[in-house]
């Protein structure tokens, strides 16, 4: 019960800071259940490009070989985003639970990825 408490206060803290919205946000395009989804440019428009657990290995590096700056995580699992195109930790990174978070300005140039196990 505590631990759901503290998850909500943060995801709504987050949601204040413009970090993360609420799942009624609607992508310029759609990003179907199971998908990680990356456009280029902000507010989800722009390329984009979209990411299953199939078509990725779990939990190594994922250079995108493009920059993308909105993302939407539907995946069941969490992905962290890096500034790095080789996933180094020296630059900006992030991790993003997935099941719903959608991120409409990511707070740096997302260069590479990689989703973790559940």
């Amino acid at each position: 019960m505590i631990f759901s408490r503290v998850c909500a206060a943060l995801l709504t803290v987050l949601a204040l800071l413009g970090l993360v919205t609420p799942a009624v946000a609607s992508p310029a395009v759609p990003c179907e259940r199971g998908e990680l989804c990356l456009w280029s440019g902000l507010s989800f428009h722009g390329e984009s490009g979209t990411f299953g657990i199939g078509s990725v290995v779990v939990g190594e590096c994922l250079v995108l070989g493009r920059e993308s700056r909105s993302l939407a995580n539907l995946l069941r699992h969490d992905v962290t985003v890096y500034e790095s195109s080789e996933c180094a930790t020296e630059s900006d990174f992030t991790t993003y639970p997935g099941l719903g978070t959608y991120v409409p300005a990511t707070p740096f140039v997302v260069r590479a990825i990689q989703i973790w196990p559940t």
